[in-house]
């Protein structure tokens, strides 16, 4: 049991010193050579841990994605927010991870534009990554119409609505460079309360 600890122990670390290679370096340009250097060991031990440097990418990506999750589940067991401050909460906590994350969704552009020279289609990959993010805006949007704080509408094109402003977010800082979301931010904010069923 020691051992599987330690072996994710040592695969969160090689993820994180990784993430800092494709952030400096790009994905193109980052190699495998290049995150064993950063890790400290050789690419042989590095093969034991991943099979390619699309793998740990991947892994990187999933492992940041987590984090946002577990800050998302906390606003959402919040019973003290109604269903539409909860939305407000969690774009804003997106949109937080996001502009401290610059780099990294440059990083993550450039992947995608790699992948799309190739067979893969990039639209299925970012689908099943942000999948879980637009079902929690689709859960919210039903748990507020239940509770008669939200207007009943149509689920499916509120939720892609309110997704439309995370993929305006990464527009921003991706391609405007942006340093700041503080008009999306107040953009979302305002949508969010036209959802909102003021006749209780």
């Amino acid at each position: 049991m020691a051992v599987a600890v330690e072996h994710d122990q040592r695969r969160k670390k090689i993820l994180e010193k990784a993430l800092a290679v494709f952030m400096d370096d790009g994905f193109e340009d980052a190699t495998f050579q290049k995150i064993a250097d950063r890790c400290g060991i050789t690419r042989t031990i590095l093969y034991l841990y991943f099979k390619n440097k699309r793998e740990i990418f991947t892994y990187s990506i999933k492992q940041l994605l987590i984090s946002v999750e577990e800050k998302i589940n906390h606003i959402i067991a919040d019973k003290s927010l109604s269903s539409a401050a909860k939305i407000t909460k969690v774009l804003l906590a997106i949109f937080k991870l996001m502009e401290q994350n610059q780099q990294l969704l440059c990083v993550v552009l450039d992947y995608l534009l790699h992948i799309s020279k190739g067979d893969v289609d990039p639209e299925s990959k970012v689908r099943r990554r942000t999948l879980k993010f637009r079902r929690i805006l689709s859960s919210l949007l039903i748990e507020g119409i239940k509770l008669k704080e939200i207007k009943k509408v149509d689920i499916k094109v509120a939720s892609a609505y309110l997704y439309s402003f995370i993929e305006s977010a990464i527009f921003q800082l991706v391609v405007l460079k942006r340093k700041t979301l503080t008009e999306l931010i107040e953009a979302a904010a305002f949508a969010v309360k036209q959802f909102e069923n003021v006749e209780g």
